[in-house]
């Protein structure tokens, strides 16, 4: 591959406020920000409807129950980047929070050695998938829906249908139930994993890479991108994230069973498809998703505390994920045309003032 890298926003038709008036600079100031913004006014909003909800409590509960989900969302990003789709975030950890239990309870393994041992297991899960999809040219939907439906199947064998209780380290239950300066730990972990990614896919040739396979895979296979390892290594390391929230589902409940897992499926997906139309519209980005996952858990906190039934989540979650799906889709329209605008602008030679303009069937 050439030494030559393009920046990732080189194709960004940037609008300036002088150059493209209040109006056009207000219009992609909104499609970027939009949903910040909309996050800022759902909190105002309920903080005024129901005074307790601008509360530390509140604050607490919704960054404990979904930086799991946040997780799995950023889990998510890696190979939609790329242009594929994982299901594993919700089938995986259904097998990776009862094995870190078990390896415990039933087998003597330390906390440490549990989780290392999912986190490598899971490494290979992501590889045997990478492989599927990027070696055997199996639809990504499909290879990890069948693959994650064998792990499901391979979890109820594990589990033989039951819970899997038993006493578990009090250093393990922190991994999950330790607080920093009042914050669960939880969100930490997803603000270093968010920055980490950040860094990666925005401010690195690896993440340039990253986004040419999702774009366009011939044209980075014929400027010499290695796309089957990208996509490879983008299942490894959603399958590895994947695993160490199973990780965390595991020393936050302090029990095995295969019913828990598949309800985590949706949101992530909806936090990922939504974050691609916010931030970098038309794109998956990491803080795109950051921000999709905090509409979500800001929205459905909020209609709970105003005593939503228990069908109103999941209601939320596949409507939040329709609605994604078209704003996704349009902002990545909108996204190909401006691109297409910027290299036709670029490659248009500049008129001559002295060059005389020849009209078909005209001698002068």
């Amino acid at each position: 591959m050439s030494k030559t890298s393009v920046k990732s926003t080189a194709l960004e038709q940037r609008v300036s406020l002088a150059q493209h008036g209040f109006v056009s600079w207000a219009m992609q100031i909104m499609t970027r920000y939009g949903l910040l913004l909309l996050c800022v006014l759902l909190t105002l909003l309920f903080s005024i409807l129901s005074p307790s909800f601008a509360s530390m409590l509140t604050l607490q509960a919704i960054l404990s129950s979904k930086a799991k989900i946040a997780l799995l969302a950023l889990a998510a990003t890696l190979p939609m980047i790329v242009g594929k789709i994982d299901l594993n975030v919700g089938f995986g950890i259904v097998l990776w929070h009862i094995l870190a239990i078990t390896l415990q309870v039933e087998y003597g393994f330390s906390w440490q050695m549990a989780v290392l041992t999912v986190l490598a297991i899971s490494a290979l899960y992501g590889l045997l998938n990478g492989i599927l999809v990027a070696l055997a040219d199996i639809d990504s939907f499909v290879a990890t829906l069948g693959s994650g439906t064998v792990l499901y199947a391979v979890a109820l064998w594990h589990s033989g249908g039951r819970q899997i209780v038993g006493d578990l380290p009090d250093a393990f239950s922190a991994l999950h139930h330790t607080e920093l300066l009042g914050i669960p730990v939880g969100a930490f972990y997803v603000l270093i994993v968010a920055l980490v990614l950040w860094l990666i896919t925005e401010h690195t040739p690896l993440g340039r890479c990253m986004y040419a396979v999702g774009g366009n895979p011939t044209a980075a296979r014929l400027n010499g991108i290695a796309v089957n390892k990208y996509i490879i290594g983008t299942f490894i390391a959603s399958s590895v994230l994947t695993g160490f929230s199973g990780v965390l589902i595991a020393a936050e409940q302090g029990v095995g069973q295969a019913s828990v897992g598949m309800d985590y499926l949706l949101p992530a997906l909806v936090g990922a498809f939504l974050g691609s139309t916010t931030i970098r519209p038309g794109r998956v980005n990491v803080w795109g998703t950051v921000v999709g996952i905090a509409i979500l858990a800001i929205g459905i906190a909020g209609i709970q505390q105003f005593g939503g039934d228990f069908w109103v989540e999941p209601l939320f979650n596949g409507a939040t994920l329709l609605l994604s799906i078209t704003l996704a889709g349009y902002a990545q329209r909108r996204r190909m045309l401006n691109q297409k605008a910027v290299v036709r602008s670029q490659n248009t030679p500049a008129s001559d003032p002295n060059q005389k303009t020849i009209i078909p069937g005209n001698p002068s």
